[in-house]
Parts: structure tokens; sequence; C-alpha cells
């Protein structure tokens, strides 16, 4: 169970890769990407020809920053939330026997946290216990609940 993660995390990062090279290579000028009052907003319509060409070709060699959030308007959104992204502590809501794949575990301090993965984690059956939901080093949110051995990747839905 816990050779088949870095496994895993070592077939996504090889896969990435070459997505990545792609969409480097798929890099659209900024006149293109804004509308033209944010162009003039930027103050980049005082450009010369030359001079926007320069820039577009500086931007295209260096990586976009992609965000996954996005406004009610389709604006990136780059910090979701104002919540501080430091470890959840809370019990579980009831009886927990294990990370079943997918399931979702309801905290007693109101939040719902859903299991992103489909690993199945047998632990000892437990009413309410304790857990902490904390951020890994790849960025996602793992949960280590009192009496179980091994931790389930989560992603907040409430």
């Amino acid at each position: 169970m816990r050779l088949a993660r870095p496994l895993l995390l070592l077939m996504s990062i090889a896969l990435a890769l070459p997505v990545a090279a792609f969409a480097a290579d798929q890099y659209v000028p900024l006149q293109q990407r804004m509308s033209p009052e944010e162009f003039k907003a930027a103050g980049l319509d005082k450009l010369s020809p030359d001079e926007l060409k320069n820039l577009d070709n500086w931007l295209s060699g260096h990586g976009k920053v992609v965000t996954k959030v996005v406004d009610q308007a389709g604006k990136p959104v780059f910090y979701p939330t104002s919540e501080k992204s430091g470890p959840v502590q809370a019990r579980v809501q009831g009886t927990f026997a294990g990370f079943n794949g997918h399931g979702q575990l309801t905290l007693d301090n109101g939040q719902v946290w859903q299991q992103s993965d489909s690993t199945k984690v047998s632990c000892l059956s437990s009413e309410n216990p304790k857990v902490i939901i904390r951020r890994s080093l790849m960025g996602n949110w793992m949960a280590a609940v009192d009496g179980c051995n091994d931790t389930a990747p989560m992603t907040r839905v409430k």
C-alpha cells in the first residue's frame, strides 16, 4: 500500500512532463489574452509593436501560472479562501472504520471532507475519533485518524 503511492506519484510526474512541454509551446500573445480595456489599463497600448513582441517573447519563455479556481466571471482566483492552510484538528462525527475509497468525513467543526482517491484502508472501528488533516509536501490534504495506521488524501467539500 505504501509503495503504491510513491509509484503512482512518479508515474504522474512522468506523464505530466510532456503535457507541460506541450502547453509551453502553445503561448497566446497578450493582445489575444486580454480584453482591450485590460490591455489599455495595463499600459500595454503605449508599447511599440517591437516592444510588445519582445514582451510576448519573454513571457512565452517563462512558465505560465495555471489556476484551478475561477470566480463567477471566469477570472482566476489565486487565493480562493482566507482561511489558514494549517492543519485541521477535529473529531469525526459518528463511527469511523477506515477509508473506503471516495467516502466522506463529517467533522464536529462543520467541515465535510471527501477522500480524493479510491484507496481502501481498514482501521479499528471507533466512535468520534480525533482527526488531523494537513497539507502534504505536494500541496494535497492528508487525513490521519486516531486508531488508523495509514492516511488518505482528502478534498474539502464543505
